[in-house]
């Protein structure tokens, strides 16, 4: 028997029983031998006992015994819930340090693309000056010396004269009237800020040069053709002979 099984109750009755297996032991004993009475006693004990036990302590062993399955449960149920606790606290633990390993790892991926950006960047913006720089270079080495310094600058050339935003009230000249200056030429001194004969009339000798050199396609012109003092007649109210058959329609 388990250790369950002796429970008050079973004490009690297996006590009665033995009192009373002694009593039919006593009682036995005159009319035969003491072994026989011996034997009557016992197993009227062991039966008393087994009776006494199954009527008044069933209830009890198995409570008893379903109080120790219980426990076993309840002890099974904690060290479950623990193993189960302790694998989720692992498996968070481990998702933690993959999404830390994870952020670090783009972290870094973005750093790392934005200083090849940016590097390819600055490389872009040196080839893009070495370029300009060769650019005016060349063109400084192609244009003449307007302003007869000895130094060939390219657009740099001389200076540049005031220029306006837009004609003044009562609208541009027909700066066509000044040889040389044609539909296209008219257009690209309008685009420069030209829009008057009074402004081509008070260039100075560095200012015409500073337009020679920057009439993209039509370089030298100014002095070649005598602008200025082509515009000082013109500005004055004054005629030529060109400005006459441009006024008549026999030139555009």
């Amino acid at each position: 028997m388990n250790s369950g099984y002796w429970t008050t109750c079973t004490i009690v009755c297996w006590l009665i029983s033995a009192i009373a297996g002694i009593l039919v032991f006593l009682v036995a004993r005159e009319p035969t031998s003491f072994i026989a009475a011996l034997l009557v006693g016992m197993a009227f004990a062991a039966f008393l006992g087994l009776v006494l036990t199954r009527l008044f302590c069933t209830s009890d062993t198995a409570g008893a015994a379903t109080s120790v399955e219980t426990g076993a449960s309840d002890a099974q149920a904690d060290d479950g819930e623990a193993a189960a606790a302790a694998a989720a606290e692992a498996q968070a633990k481990a998702q933690a340090e993959a999404d830390a390993q994870a952020k670090a790892e783009a972290e870094a991926a973005a750093k790392a693309e934005a200083e090849a950006k940016a590097k390819a960047e600055a490389e872009a913006q040196a080839k893009a000056a070495e370029a300009e720089a060769a650019r005016k270079a060349e063109e400084a080495a192609s244009t003449p010396d307007y302003d007869g310094d000895g130094v060939r600058e390219g657009t740099d050339e001389g200076s540049r004269p005031a220029a306006l935003s837009g004609p003044r009230d009562g609208g541009a000249d027909n700066l066509k009237e000044i040889k040389g200056i044609g539909p296209k030429l008219e257009k690209l001194c309008n685009e420069l800020g030209f829009y008057h004969f009074d402004q081509i009339a008070a260039w100075t000798a560095d200012e015409v040069a500073w337009v020679d050199a920057n009439l993209q396609g039509f370089k030298g012109r100014v002095t070649r053709d005598e602008w200025v003092a082509q515009a000082k007649i013109l500005a004055s109210g004054g005629e030529t002979e060109f400005s006459k058959r441009v006024e008549d329609g026999d030139v555009y």
